[in-house]
């Protein structure tokens, strides 16, 4: 049994290079797509078949199928502060709701006539006395805004100017999010019948799980106001583990306390947030469940692909995963292997020499094809206007 120590993860996000021209011109092909034929074999653990249980599990509002009978109500975006403005695009800092919490993020509005196809950007980890708002997506944000994208991320709960509260396993962050898709429509400059979503490490896996939880379905309350928000593409970008329990495994479930004091740990995942004011049977069933195999299959997301229906990209550096904080090409491997045997779409770029975060013109030649991808998948003509 692992011992309950305080608990964290060390720094997902790596340095942001700073902002290069765009180019109309994809650089000289430094990239491996890999086909179905050649996908790298990831030799997965046997399946552990769940067994019934008398009474829902206290972590049961967590997995998978808990987030699915949640209704993601959301609420108005509010505009607080323009902080930049040009010729193509302007960018306000905003707040909206989430379980009663407010939330701090980051909005850009393409110049123009709207209504314009929305990118939902999901950050990857940082330190939270380090971070602002923006922090790990504003460059590719800015990037694809210039394109014609409204591009809107959240600092999660605990991040940015957002308040706190608990999040077991990632997934107050995934209903943060969610929130915020919910409340896209409170913007009148947002096409919510297309809407993509970018994230990148941290974000990657939050945004594989949302995919599991959605899965190309509106809510009931979207439906009866005949309104969409659903996710129609996604890219991944050095995305964290789609199986939770490989995330344990590398950096151990949640610190339980002081946030600060955790991440100052290297003995556990300063992402997850554990109040020690929590009812010490709620702090107890997370633990068991962060050490059982039959919970994970309840909880990570690539158990669950047989409901995802949206187009996927992934990019991966193959020289990623060198350090802690980083993510190995291997879960990247694993859940494009993972989506193959579902029958759906997806694609693997491989960047050859490419680190947690792309440098040069692989971070180019990686936007340009997030770009070409969206404009695919949430062009008018794709989404039936």
């Amino acid at each position: 049994m692992k011992r309950l120590l305080p608990v964290v993860l060390l720094l997902l996000a790596a340095c942001v290079p700073a902002p290069a021209a765009p180019t109309s011109v994809l650089p000289a092909p430094i990239v491996t797509v890999l086909r179905p034929t050649e996908t790298p074999v990831f030799t997965a653990t046997p399946a552990i078949i769940p067994t019934s249980t008398a009474l829902p599990h206290l972590m049961y509002p967590y997995t998978i199928a808990g987030l699915r009978e949640r209704e993601f109500a959301g609420g108005e975006i509010s505009l607080d502060a323009r902080i930049a403005f040009n010729d193509d695009f302007s960018t306000w800092l905003i707040s909206y709701p989430s379980d009663g919490l407010r939330i701090t993020g980051v909005l850009n509005i393409p110049a123009g006539e709207g209504p314009f196809p929305v990118i939902v950007m999901n950050h990857g980890y940082y330190p939270r006395g380090q971070y602002a708002s923006g922090d790990g997506s504003q460059r590719a944000a800015e990037f694809l805004t210039r394109r014609g994208y409204l591009t809107i991320s959240s600092d999660y709960r605990s991040w940015g100017g957002s308040d706190v509260a608990a999040s077991f396993f990632h997934t107050g962050l995934v209903a943060d999010v969610m929130n915020l898709i919910a409340s896209l429509t409170s913007l009148p400059q947002a096409d919510t019948s297309r809407i993509g979503m970018w994230g990148h490490s941290m974000g990657g896996g939050i945004t594989t799980k949302i995919l599991a939880i959605q899965g190309g379905l509106d809510t009931p309350s979207a439906i009866a106001s005949g309104y969409s928000t659903t996710v129609r593409a996604a890219v991944l970008y050095a995305p964290n583990s789609a199986d939770d329990a490989d995330l344990i495994a590398r950096w151990g479930y949640g610190c339980i306390g002081d946030i600060s004091a955790g991440e100052a740990l290297e003995t556990c995942n300063s992402a997850d947030v554990i109040p020690e004011s929590l009812a010490a049977e709620v702090i107890a069933a997370y633990v068991e469940s962060a050490q059982s195999p039959e919970r994970m299959r309840e909880i990570a997301p690539i158990h669950h692909l047989d409901s995802v229906s949206v187009p996927i990209q992934i990019h991966i550096g193959s020289a990623d995963g060198d350090y802690i904080g980083s993510t190995p090409p291997e879960w990247s491997y694993k859940l494009n292997q993972a989506l193959l045997a579902a029958g759906k779409d997806v694609e693997l770029f491989i960047y050859n020499g490419q680190r947690h975060s792309f440098t040069g013109d692989a971070w180019l030649t990686f936007m340009n094809r997030a770009v070409e991808f969206f404009d695919n998948h949430l062009s008018l003509r794709a989404s039936g206007g």
